[in-house]
């Protein structure tokens, strides 16, 4: 029976994965043509094409999308094996990867995860600033970070930080202009800074809830980002109200530069969760990360579920 060199697999499951010789060829850490030629030669080898090639994109073929089905899951459950003989050694060590928002970072994961880097030296963290509703299970990240009411339900999620409140705001400038809002559907008569997420096709509505009743608003204004990085700025510029977690106008509120309103339609909501799938069996690195993040805590209708692991 002749041997395989299983290299060749390898590298074609990282270039249906990533869409990119480019990018294969990163994560394999060899040239683009090298991933280029071994590809192939497995094509070659099984006479049949795997990928659709153009200049700009790759694609599989009806064979790709079988041989990616059948062999990609393996070679996630033998690196998953391998990380984890690292619980034979006598200090944790790999890298766990998450994607998630820019502000969560900043409050939460690097002040809690400072420690655990410090004292396991050996463990490295990558973070993938993402807005969009990343699959990490294809994409191949360890876990993800959202708000609770968005993680799946065959995900076990963990809270991570305090129930959440929105907060509207903008700068005393810019109310000196223009009357301040007394009900959410008064921004739609405002100049609003808004955010368009890469999960929805258009900017997503403002939600609302006060003693039980919701309500959505769509809003309008001169300035639309696609994260939360500047929004503060603008708005401290006069350039519109903007609506994010309070968390992110905190210091620019204590000074004075932004004024909150709506505060009684902003009621708190489940906060961040760290989820992960519930079938992947976890490394000792990832388990750290895990405890070092977790916060003891019932959501805020005091219910424990299924998921909170």
């Amino acid at each position: 029976m002749a041997k395989h060199n299983f290299n060749d697999l390898l590298a074609f499951v990282t270039v249906a994965r990533t869409g990119s010789f480019t990018r294969a060829a990163v994560q394999l850490e060899v040239t683009q043509s090298a991933v280029s030629q071994v590809v192939s030669a497995l094509e070659a080898r099984l006479k049949i094409r795997l990928l659709t090639r153009t200049t700009r994109s790759v694609s599989l073929t009806t064979a790709g999308e079988r041989l990616l089905e059948a062999v990609g899951h393996r070679f996630d459950e033998i690196e998953a094996e391998v990380e984890a003989l690292t619980e034979l050694r006598d200090k944790p060590a790999g890298t766990v990867r998450i994607t998630c928002g820019d502000s969560i970072i900043k409050t939460t994961l690097l002040p809690k995860l400072t420690p655990l880097l410090q004292m396991y030296p050996d463990i490295k963290l990558e973070f993938d600033i993402n807005y969009g509703f990343r699959d990490i299970v294809a994409d191949r990240f360890d876990a993800g970070v959202r708000f609770s009411d968005t993680v799946a339900q065959d995900m076990i999620a963990v809270p991570i930080g305090p129930a959440i409140r929105m907060a509207v705001v903008a700068a005393p400038s810019y109310f000196a202009q223009n009357p301040a809002p007394e009900h959410p559907r008064d921004l739609a008569t405002h100049r609003c800074i808004d955010i368009r997420f890469p999960t929805y096709d258009g900017m997503d509505a403002w939600e609302f809830e006060r003693q039980g009743k919701k309500l959505k608003v769509r809003v309008a204004g001169q300035l639309v980002f696609n994260s939360t990085t500047h929004i503060a700025d603008a708005a401290v510029s006069g350039l519109g109200i903007a609506y994010l977690p309070e968390d992110e106008f905190s210091s620019q509120l204590a000074q004075g530069l932004l004024v909150r309103v709506l505060e009684d339609w902003c009621e708190p909501f489940g906060g961040f969760h760290l989820y992960y799938p519930s079938r992947r069996q976890p490394s000792q690195a990832f388990s750290l990360v895990v405890d070092a993040l977790r916060v003891d805590r019932l959501p805020p209708d005091g219910t424990v579920t299924s998921r909170d692991a």
